[in-house]
């Protein structure tokens, strides 16, 4: 399946992608989308929904952040090899493992707002991993069980502040730094969270182009070595690292986003994602 948000910010209602690709609205089936529907529970229940049962969605609206309720932004860095040496630093003997605020969420084609005081202001295409039963202590063996669906997170950086002092967080963490979506899709639709080609444009020029194969921590690997020491809950998400490609690993000169540059950024079964960059209001 997968699953979506639409309409105006604050005012979003759940829907459902078809076989054609097409918006159906969901709202008569359930209020929202969050835990509980993307429960093992909720999903068998949203499994028996027919998507030509529901009434097709016109235009185009907006897509929100396609599910409520993300209690964690956890985010591995350096998981990629190539990313690694293109960033010069060694490959990590475990998971770099840090947070992104839940305030920096966005939705999959909002806009990103150059924070202020910005000099370096980078991409990053990843794999989100979305919780759907709480995971504690799990093995590697039996780690996808306690996934409910993959989406495409834009982990947007900004190098200086990141660089700033030896926690990422400022760098990792400003609003508008985790687009997420376009949709949520779920375990049965990507069978091997391992086989799925990645891609992201520049302005229309191909600048990141990988496969989650690469990765130096799979996905089971990542769930299960987060939960031996944070309780992962229904709804957190969790970003797995980047392909190499990145705008700071670029010799001899680096390129950073400035306004008015647009990222189009998609992985292959779950949709893609378009964001323009604007400065700063204020």
């Amino acid at each position: 399946m997968k699953l979506c948000r639409y309409g105006k910010d604050g005012f979003e209602k759940p829907g459902m992608i078809d076989g054609e690709g097409k918006l159906r609205d969901l709202s008569k089936v359930v209020q929202n989308i969050g835990p509980n529907e993307i429960s093992p529970r909720g999903l068998k229940m949203l499994s028996k929904v027919k998507p030509e049962s529901l009434p097709i969605v016109s235009n185009r609206p907006r897509l929100g952040v396609p599910y409520v309720g993300i209690g964690k932004f956890v985010a591995i860095g350096l998981n990629y090899s190539d990313h690694a040496k293109e960033a010069g630093l060694p490959v990590p003997a475990e998971p770099i493992v840090f947070s992104k605020a839940t305030s920096c969420i966005s939705g999959p084609n909002d806009d990103v707002i150059q924070p202020k005081g910005s000099t370096k202001l980078d991409w990053e295409l990843e794999l989100g991993v979305v919780i759907g039963t709480k995971a504690q202590y799990v093995g590697v063996e039996n780690a996808l069980d306690f996934v409910a669906g993959y989406c495409v997170v834009n982990d947007v950086s900004e190098r200086a502040f990141q660089m700033a002092t030896t926690q990422w967080d400022k760098g990792k963490g400003f609003d508008t730094a985790g687009p997420i979506g376009p949709w949520l899709v779920t375990t049965d639709e990507i069978t091997d969270p391992q086989n799925l080609d990645m891609w992201l444009d520049l302005n229309g020029k191909r600048m990141q182009s990988g496969n989650t194969r690469t990765m130096i921590f799979g996905v089971a690997n990542i769930v299960a070595h987060v939960s031996q020491y944070m309780t992962l809950l229904p709804g957190d998400i969790i970003t797995t690292g980047t392909p190499p490609g990145v705008g700071m690993g670029i010799k001899p000169n680096p390129v950073w986003l400035k306004p008015g540059d647009v990222m189009t950024l998609g992985i292959r079964g779950l949709g893609e994602q378009r964001q323009k960059v604007v400065a700063w209001p204020g």
